[in-house]
């Protein structure tokens, strides 16, 4: 079971990263990114990536103040850009990102599939499915438009996504480490980072939810005429959570009657073949769990999966604007850091794990 590590609360601002900050951010989290690696290794970077903590001072040092927007978008699109073209140092691979560039994530991992000689379709399917996951397995009323996928010639993988809550204007980021991962659906985020945990989510993959889980991919798997029966049943229902569903209005049963068909026929074995079936979405996995619960009595969960100092200054102003000066000597140093211990003098390095190790008195 992925284990999570803490929870981080973002409300969402405003403002976007001016170019001059932008082009330093790629500089200073490429010298970040090889440091980490050079000490630890790709696959302790990739682990960091996934510590909520870590991420968000990740960010600060980059020029964002706590809550700052971009600190997923900007962050991530800093570390793919500025990690272009140094991958053979790193060994740390970026793909996808926001909005349309987000989905040419698959064609970006199978081009670097076949040129590393890895196994593309995996890490394909690891993307689609923590996606897909995060979409319509975990209804929290955030809409995925941001995804980025981190992977290594080894083929470890780890995810940093984000939804957006349009009406609330909030945003929550999900974590993803692919080591961790035993169940794509129980249990297999490191975090969810959000504003604030919302009184009902319908919640598949908690670990309570395995009962209906398996419910749903035997609804899935029935005649889409007796499943359509029993949706034809159901007005309205109040669950115990105090989720209020209407199934005239969430689910349309013509709809549900092609994807119901689609299912049939593929007699999915179990919830995590149902979830990757193309075109089984949010409404369609709301409507089985709903008839999971009315004809198996399985009910699913309605907990929400969300867990809940300044480097440079920030983007936004805050605590104070960022100092390029500062930010500049920053850059230089771990450059030179970096480049002295390729060549086997790496006296900075050990001089910073040295730093990390001090407690004041």
């Amino acid at each position: 079971m992925a284990r999570r590590t803490g929870t981080a609360t973002l409300p969402l601002h405003s403002g976007r990263a001016p170019r001059w900050l932008f082009q330093r951010m790629t500089v200073l989290a490429r010298s970040l990114t090889e440091t980490i690696v050079i000490e630890h290794g790709p696959a302790a970077f990739q682990q960091r990536l996934t510590d909520p903590f870590w991420y968000q001072a990740f960010c600060w040092e980059l020029g964002f103040d706590w809550h700052s927007s971009g600190v997923t978008t900007t962050v991530c699109g800093a570390l793919k850009a500025g990690l272009a073209g140094t991958e053979a140092d790193t060994s740390i691979y970026v793909a996808g990102g926001k909005g349309a560039t987000s989905r040419r994530t698959p064609d970006e991992l199978r081009a670097r599939a076949a040129r590393l000689g890895i196994d593309g379709a995996r890490l394909v399917y690891a993307s689609r499915m923590s996606a897909k996951v995060d979409s319509a397995a975990v209804q929290d009323g955030h809409q995925i438009y941001h995804h980025s996928f981190f992977f290594t010639p080894a083929g470890d993988w780890a995810v940093v996504q984000q939804g957006m809550h349009e009406a609330a204007r909030s945003a929550r980021r999900y974590h993803w480490l692919g080591e961790r991962v035993s169940d794509f659906v129980c249990e297999p985020h490191m975090a969810i980072c959000c504003e604030r945990r919302e009184q009902s989510v319908l919640n598949l993959v908690a670990a309570e939810s395995a009962g209906a889980r398996s419910a749903a991919a035997a609804v899935a798997r029935e005649r889409p005429e007796r499943v359509q029966r029993e949706v034809g049943k159901i007005l309205t229902l109040e669950l115990p959570a105090r989720h209020h569903v209407d199934i005239r209005r969430d689910v349309n049963p013509r709809n549900l009657g092609r994807v119901l068909l689609t299912t049939y026929e593929a007699q999915p074995v179990h919830f995590e073949a149902l979830l990757a079936l193309k075109g089984v979405g949010a409404k369609t996995l709301r409507a089985l769990a709903l008839i999971a619960e009315l004809a198996h009595g399985q009910p699913a969960s309605y907990r929400d999966p969300a867990r809940f100092s300044f480097a440079h200054g920030g983007k936004d102003g805050h605590p104070y604007p960022v100092d390029r000066e500062s930010y500049d000597r920053s850059i230089e140093w771990l450059r030179d850091a970096v480049s002295r211990a390729r060549v086997g003098h790496s006296e900075r390095l050990h001089a910073l794990r040295r730093l990390t190790q001090w407690e004041a008195p």
